[in-house]
């Protein structure tokens, strides 16, 4: 792994439908982090998550799980791994 670099896990999670597209344009945006991506709808919550698995610096992960959790009907939780 390169210096600077950290693995990321954040959670996405999504009770405002109307809000997907921009969910999807902030994740395009930072695609070159992306090392995976699931999403699941929780019908019983009207509500869906994005697990997402980052490779990136301190700065740029936190930038994105920021810009996510400002959105309405959207949290974002970040977890970063450590060795």
């Amino acid at each position: 792994m390169a210096m600077g670099k950290r693995i990321a896990v954040v959670a996405v999670w999504i009770e405002d439908r109307g809000v997907v597209p921009e969910v999807n344009r902030l994740l395009g945006e930072y695609q070159e982090l992306m090392r995976g991506r699931m999403g699941l709808p929780f019908r019983d919550f009207s509500a869906n998550l994005i697990s997402l698995i980052l490779e990136g610096n301190t700065d740029q992960l936190g930038a994105l799980s920021g810009k996510l959790g400002m959105l309405h009907g959207v949290t974002a939780k970040i977890l970063f791994l450590t060795k």
